[in-house]
């Protein structure tokens, strides 16, 4: 299977990390910003580095954006290029674009002019901060779709020696077990007869109303 190519634009926090990330999980990563400081700072670590205005569709063709099969429209706190950056590289025939939004009403722009997946990180990690601080049990959350998440949960006390299809949390509560991790060990297919101990972690993924009913299990 042949390695994705990726651009990243816009090398703020963000888009560094994804950039970083993605070159290190073996991809060919193009980063374009119009900092030459934060050019130089990571060029080594990715496969091409420019600097350059992302606004201007010009810049884009020269570089033959639409040969990549994901950009990244990671622009920071101006809205305004954001949105013409994800513009101009839909209009040149990328395949999939995804953007960082700063808003509500900013996503929802960039939704209309067609960007195919729009992230919220802020919003996000508010999210799974929020949801550990309110549970003691749960550990991590990843969002889905607006109305399903994936969540990592801690076995509790009343969890401890039952087996999966003892506990029957899909009739119960309407949730799936996906994995479960066992003294440092990830079991990526449980079957219904495993034990579950205290101090597990479960892999649940529903509903977020039904995994908000499985929170004080």
């Amino acid at each position: 299977m042949r390695k994705k190519l990726f651009t990243v634009i816009g090398l703020g926090r963000f888009g560094a990390s994804v950039a970083r990330t993605l070159s290190g999980l073996g991809h060919d990563v193009l980063v374009i910003d119009k900092d030459a400081e934060r050019i130089r700072n990571i060029a080594d670590e990715v496969t091409h580095a420019v600097e350059g205005d992302a606004t201007d569709d010009h810049t884009l063709r020269a570089i033959g954006i639409r040969n990549f099969d994901v950009v990244i429209v990671a622009i920071g706190q101006d809205i305004q290029a954001s949105i013409l950056t994800a513009l101009n590289v839909k209009d040149l025939g990328v395949g999939r674009v995804i953007a960082k939004a700063q808003n509500h009403q900013h996503g929802k722009v960039l939704s209309k002019i067609g960007v195919d997946e729009v992230i919220y990180p802020e919003r996000d990690m508010g999210a799974r901060v929020a949801h550990r601080l309110a549970s003691a049990n749960v550990l991590d959350i990843l969002e889905l779709a607006p109305n399903y998440s994936v969540v990592e949960i801690a076995a509790s006390e009343r969890m401890h020696g039952k087996s999966l299809r003892q506990l029957d949390l899909r009739v119960r509560f309407g949730v799936n077990v996906i994995a479960v991790q066992h003294e440092g060990k990830l079991n990526i297919s449980p079957k219904a007869d495993d034990a579950i101990v205290k101090g597990d972690v479960l892999t649940v993924m529903g509903r977020n109303e039904d995994l908000q009913r499985l929170e004080g299990f």
